[in-house]
C-alpha cells in the first residue's frame, strides 16, 4: 500500500489501462474482519457485472480483479484500517489506500479512474501534515479535520541518538538522557557537556532529508509540534516550502496523535478558511476579464493545459460527456452515456498541475454553477 500524495494522484490520473475500476468504502480504524471484507466482496461483484456488461470476457475480468480478491482473506490487512478504503484497478495498475476519511460506498467503471471522492483530501478541510519533534521521538502524522494517521517514513531518524550515532567513533559509546523538556545532557567516558544547537541542527537536517523523499512533490501544509526552543532550530534546517509559521509549543511526547491533531486543527481551520474566502473574493473581482471562468468546456481544457490556479467544483454533481483533446472540444450529455464526468477530469488535472481545488457543496461554488476557475493566464 502507498501513501496517497499528489504524485500518487498523478499516477492514477495518467493510468492508460481501460477500463478503470474505482471502489470507495468506509472502514473502521479499530479494524474489521467481519463486515468490511463482505462490503468489498459486494463491491467487486458489482464491478465484475459492469465489466462483463461492457464487453470483457469473464476470464479477463477475473484476471483483472484477482489482486483485489486476495485482500478479502488477508486478516492483517483488515485489522489495520483507517476511516476509508479506496481501491483502483485497471489492466495495468492496482492501487489501494487506507485513508483518514470516511467514504460513502461507491463503485465506478469508466475509461478513467474516478477521483472526485478524494478531492476533500486535497482541498479545503483536506489534508495537512503534523511533524511532532523531540530529542527522543519523531512522528509525522497525516491529518484531516477529524482524523489522523501515522506516516513517518523509514528514512527519518526516530531520535537524536539515532541521527547522530555515526557522527564520531566516541559518540557510539556515549549515552544520553533528557531532563524534562530542557536540553539533553550527554555522558560518556567521564565527559559531560550540554548538547549544543549544532548537534540538534544536524539532527533536524537529517529529519528534513528523510522527509524530502515523501514530501518533495507535495504542496500540503505542514505544522510542527515541539518545545519552544526547537521551533527556530527546525526552521533553520527545513527545506519544505509549506511549513506554517505558527506551530504547537510544548513537549509532543506527552500527547497522543489525536490530541496533537486537535491542537493542530485550531491552526489549520482559519488557514483553510482564509484561503477559500480569498479565492472567492478574487474570482468575483476578475470574472468577465478573461482571467476567470465558469464555462465547463473552457474550464476543462484550461485545467488540462495547466492554466487553472484555483478551481471550485461541486462535490455532489456529475456532468457526463466526451472530451476530445485533439479537437479541443468537450461534448456534454443530457444523461449518462459512454464517457466520463468532465468535472472530475477538470479537478484531477488542476491538482496534478499544481492548482488548488476547493471541493464544495453546489451552493458554495461562485456563480452558482457546478464549476468555477481562476486562471493563471
Amino acid at each position: 500500500m502507498k501513501i496517497l500524495l499528489r504524485e500518487e494522484l498523478r499516477v492514477l490520473v495518467e493510468n492508460t489501462g481501460k477500463p478503470a475500476v474505482s471502489i470507495y468504502m468506509p472502514t473502521h480504524r479499530a479494524g474489521d474482519i467481519g463486515q468490511a471484507p463482505i462490503r468489498l466482496k459486494n463491491c467487486l461483484r458489482q464491478a465484475e457485472e459492469r465489466l462483463i456488461d461492457s464487453g470483457l470476457r469473464a476470464a479477463e475480468v477475473r484476471q483483472m480483479l484477482e489482486p483485489t480478491q486476495k485482500l478479502l482473506t488477508d486478516v492483517y490487512f483488515w485489522r489495520h484500517q483507517s476511516d476509508g478504503l479506496a481501491v483502483f484497478i485497471s489492466p495495468v495498475l492496482f492501487r489501494y489506500y487506507r485513508l483518514p476519511y470516511s467514504f460513502q460506498e461507491l463503485v465506478v467503471v469508466a475509461e478513467r479512474f474516478h477521483i472526485k471522492p478524494l478531492l476533500p483530501l486535497f482541498s479545503e478541510y483536506g489534508l495537512f501534515y503534523l511533524l511532532a519533534l523531540s530529542q527522543n521521538q519523531v512522528r509525522l502524522l497525516q491529518c484531516t479535520r477529524t482524523s489522523t494517521r501515522m506516516v513517518t517514513p523509514e528514512s527519518v531518524p526516530r531520535s537524536l541518538a539515532e541521527a547522530l550515532k555515526y557522527d564520531e567513533p566516541q559518540k557510539k559509546q556515549q549515552q544520553m538522557h533528557t531532563a524534562g523538556t530542557g536540553p539533553a545532557i550527554r555522558h560518556g567516558q567521564g565527559v559531560g557537556k550540554e548538547l549544543d544547537k549544532v548537534s540538534i541542527l544536524r539532527y533536524f537536517q537529517s529529519v528534513d532529508r528523510g522527509l524530502h523523499e515523501l514530501l518533495r512533490e507535495e504542496s500540503t501544509p505542514l505544522v510542527i509540534a515541539a518545545v519552544d526552543y526547537l521551533h527556530a532550530i527546525y526552521r533553520q534546517a527545513n527545506t519544505y516550502g509549506r511549513l506554517l509559521d505558527q506551530g504547537i509549543e510544548g513537549n509532543p511526547d506527552r500527547l497522543s496523535d489525536e490530541e496533537l491533531q486537535e491542537r493542530a486543527w485550531t491552526i489549520m481551520q482559519p488557514y483553510f478558511e482564509r484561503g477559500r474566502a480569498e479565492a472567492v473574493r478574487r474570482y468575483s473581482q476578475i470574472i468577465g476579464t478573461g482571467m476567470a471562468s465558469n464555462d465547463i468546456e473552457q474550464v476543462v481544457l484550461a485545467a488540462y493545459d495547466g492554466r487553472v490556479s484555483e478551481l471550485f467544483v461541486a462535490l455532489s454533481v456529475q456532468k457526463w460527456g466526451q472530451i476530445d483533446l485533439e479537437q479541443r472540444a468537450v461534448r456534454l450529455y443530457e444523461e449518462r452515456k459512454q464517457g466520463e464526468d468532465v468535472l472530475d477530469f477538470a479537478a484531477e488535472h488542476a491538482l496534478i498541475r499544481g492548482g488548488t481545488v476547493y471541493a464544495v457543496e453546489p451552493d458554495q461554488v461562485p456563480g452558482k454553477g457546478p464549476v468555477a476557475a481562476i486562471l493563471r493566464y
